[in-house]
C-alpha cells in the first residue's frame, strides 16, 4: 500500500494540475496529468471539514480555524490557463474560527461555524463580515453563493442569507445550472427548483468551466451509485468499469475527471475506466482544483 510519505516522480507536463484533498490528518496535495497521477504527499497538518479553491488561492476549513493560501500565478490576467503552483505551500489563519465549511463567491471567501455562523471575507482584506450569527441549522456546504445545510439552501446577499428553498441538502454545486444533493432527490435551479433524479444524494459537483444555464460536465453521488452528466444535460447511471465503486465525496475537473473517496482514495478518469491511487489518508472531506487550463477538446464539446 502506498504510504503519505511516499514520493513519486512526475516531472513537469503540459496540463499538470495539483489537486488538494481535505482530511482527517491534513491537506494532501496530490499532482495530477490528465488521468496520470504523479507526486502526492501531506501539505498542511490540521483537521480539515472542507477545502475550495480559486485560481489564486486555496481554503481550507479547519477545527482551529479557516486557513488559506496564496498561489502563485505567472500567468497573463486574460489567458485560460492553470496557475503556476508555488510546491511549497504556506497556510496562514485568517480568524474566522473552527469552521465546518468553506467556498469562494467572486473571489470572497465564505465560511460557516459549528455555531450556525456564516460570513464573508472579501477579496482584498483580512476582515471577516458576519452575514449571521447563528443560521439555525447545520451547514453542510458552501459553492458560489449558495450554502447547503439541514434545512435546505441559502443563498447570500450583500447584508445577510436568504432561504432559497428544499430540506435536508447534503451537497450543492453553483457552477453552470445550480445543483442541489438532497434526502429525496437530485434537484437543479431552472423555475424553482426541479427534481432530476429521485433517491438520497450525497454529493454532487459540477465542471466550474460550465457557462450559465448549462453544464459541461456534472457528477452526483446517490445510495444506489454514480451519476453522470454530460453536455446534452442527459443523466445517466454509471456502471462496471465507468462506476469506481466506492463512496464518493467530491470531484473535480481538469483535462480529465477527478474524485475522492470518505477513505482515501484518489480517481481519474479520461476515458471512462477509473484508475486509483491510495493516498493513505482517512475521513475525507473534500478536493478542491484550482482552475485548470480549457483545452480545445474541451472547446469542441461545448459547441
Amino acid at each position: 500500500m502506498d504510504s503519505i510519505e511516499e514520493k513519486r516522480v512526475f516531472g513537469d507536463r503540459e496540463g499538470a494540475l495539483t489537486a488538494y484533498v481535505a482530511s482527517a490528518i491534513g491537506v494532501v496535495r496530490v499532482r495530477v496529468a490528465g488521468a496520470t497521477v504523479g507526486e502526492f504527499g501531506l501539505c498542511e497538518r490540521c483537521t480539515a471539514r472542507g477545502v475550495a479553491a480559486t485560481r489564486s488561492s486555496v481554503a481550507v476549513a479547519t477545527d482551529e480555524d479557516v486557513r488559506e493560501f496564496a498561489l502563485e500565478d505567472e500567468t497573463d490576467d486574460t489567458a485560460d490557463e492553470a496557475p503556476v503552483d508555488a510546491g511549497d505551500e504556506t497556510f496562514t489563519e485568517t480568524g474566522f474560527g473552527p469552521a465546518v465549511a468553506v467556498g469562494y463567491n467572486d473571489g470572497d471567501l465564505l465560511a460557516a461555524g459549528q455555531d450556525g455562523r456564516v460570513a464573508r471575507r472579501a477579496v482584498g482584506t483580512d476582515e471577516w463580515t458576519t452575514l449571521v450569527d447563528d443560521l439555525g441549522a447545520a451547514v453542510r456546504a458552501i459553492d458560489g453563493d449558495l450554502v447547503g445545510t439541514e434545512d435546505g439552501v441559502y443563498r447570500v446577499h450583500d447584508d445577510g442569507l436568504d432561504h432559497a428553498g428544499l430540506t435536508d441538502v447534503r451537497d450543492i454545486s453553483a457552477a453552470g445550472v445550480p445543483l442541489a444533493a438532497t434526502a429525496d432527490g437530485l434537484y437543479k435551479l431552472g423555475n424553482g427548483w426541479m427534481e432530476v433524479l429521485e433517491g438520497d444524494f450525497e454529493t454532487v459537483a459540477a465542471d466550474p468551466r460550465s457557462e450559465p444555464g448549462r453544464l459541461l460536465r456534472a457528477h452526483a453521488v446517490s445510495e444506489s451509485g454514480l451519476y453522470e452528466c454530460a453536455a446534452d444535460d442527459e443523466w445517466q447511471a454509471l456502471e462496471n468499469s465507468s462506476d469506481p465503486g466506492e463512496r464518493v465525496v467530491d470531484f473535480g475537473y481538469g483535462d480529465a475527471v477527478y474524485a475522492v473517496t470518505a477513505d482515501g482514495t484518489f480517481l481519474s478518469a479520461s476515458d471512462g475506466d477509473w484508475r486509483t491511487r491510495t493516498l493513505g489518508v482517512t475521513d475525507v472531506a473534500g478536493l478542491a482544483i484550482p482552475a485548470a487550463e480549457v483545452t480545445d477538446t474541451d472547446a469542441d464539446e461545448t459547441d
